[in-house]
Order: C-alpha cells, then structure tokens, then sequence
C-alpha cells in the first residue's frame, strides 16, 4: 500500500486554523495526533512533523491564531479612542458575544485549553498563562489611564479593581462552554458597570494596609 504523504491541497494556514478549532474544542492533552493529522485532510504522521516538527510546536501556532483572530476582542480594552469605561465595557461585550456564538467552540481557548495538563506539559500551561497575563495587563492599564482622567478617583484600589473585572471577563469562558448565553451574561456585564459608576462617585474602594 503506498505511504501516505502530504496532499498536494495541502494548506498550513488553513491546517492551522482547523487544528485551532480542536484545541479549542478538546484541549492541549485531550487532542490526539489522529485527530490533528485528519483535520488537515489525513496527513501522515511524518508530513506533520515536517510542517509543524511537533504538537507543542502546532499548538503555539494555534495560539498566536487566536490571538490574532478570536482573541482580537480583547484589544478594546486598550483603545484608547474611548473612555476608560466604554473601553472596558466593550471590551467585555465583545468577549462574552463572541464565547458564545455557536460558529465555533465556545469560551476561551487561552482560558480552557490547558486548566488540567500532566507535569511534562507545564510549558504548556505557562504559555497560556502569560498570554492570560497579557490580557490582564490591558484591563489595569485601562483602569489606571481611569484614575489618570479623572473617571475614577484617585483614592481608588487599582488592584482590586482589576481582579473584580479580570476574574468576570475569565470567568465567561466557564460560562459559555456550560451554554449559558449571551443575552444574561450581557445583563451581568450591565450590573459589573454600574459598580464603575459607584465608584466614580463614593470614595472608591481603598487599601487596606
């Protein structure tokens, strides 16, 4: 029987983005070769190391895929162009529509594709993990440029802040991958605003050292 080879059809951005769409689904650890090599139309197991060397190596492909496709929501929080609190709310917005929308896996692949891998794949989790951080610091840069503005006062708790509306926009993944939609997340994230226009009028919430 002759070897399988690559398909001379064969796309890379096209493979990526089909092998994205299993990360996502599955996770890092869950998503078997087999199934790697079928979505990109039934490759042998030697053209996948070829074009990708190995499933570590796809898989952080995937990611700056995401990233730069899906994960491109994100990105609100640090327009600039906006209010911090329009920055903020959109950036919400957009993330909870588009974890929900059933035109692909739903939630967050850099949030859900690794919450449980072996040791032997920490590299992996790390990956994610910086990514997440990257995230994280556009939502305390959005409420800093707040403070800086005049929106929120000066005597405002950046940190904690930051974790009420990092741990709300995380927790949406969760959320979505459980199937709830769109519309009462879009309600919550109405509610979690109304906390930034409390906050533009009392005191804020201050340290406690």
């Amino acid at each position: 029987m002759p070897r399988r080879g690559r398909p001379r059809s064969f796309n890379r951005d096209e493979a990526v983005a089909a092998t994205m769409l299993l990360f996502w689904k599955y996770g890092f650890e869950s998503t078997s070769l087999a199934q790697l090599r079928a979505a990109m139309g039934d490759i042998s197991a030697a053209s996948f190391y070829a074009a990708f060397e190995s499933k570590e190596a796809l898989f952080r492909e995937t990611v700056d895929q995401y990233i730069s496709t899906y994960g491109h929501v994100s990105e609100s929080f640090r327009d600039t162009r906006l209010t911090s609190k329009a920055a903020m709310e959109l950036g919400l917005r957009q993330s909870a529509r588009m974890q929900t929308e059933n035109s692909h896996p739903l939630g967050c692949l850099l949030v859900l594709s690794a919450v449980n891998c072996s040791p032997e794949h920490q590299h992996i989790r790390d990956l994610l993990s910086k990514e997440r951080a990257r995230v994280r610091g556009w939502i305390k840069e959005c409420i800093e440029r707040a403070v800086a503005n005049g929106e929120l006062p000066e005597s405002t708790d950046i940190t904690t802040v930051v974790m009420l509306y990092e741990s709300f926009q995380r927790r949406i993944s969760t959320q979505a991958r459980d199937g709830v939609p769109y519309e009462p997340i879009d309600a919550a994230i109405t509610q979690l605003m109304s906390v930034w226009d409390a906050l533009s009028v009392e005191p804020g919430i201050r340290r406690i050292d």
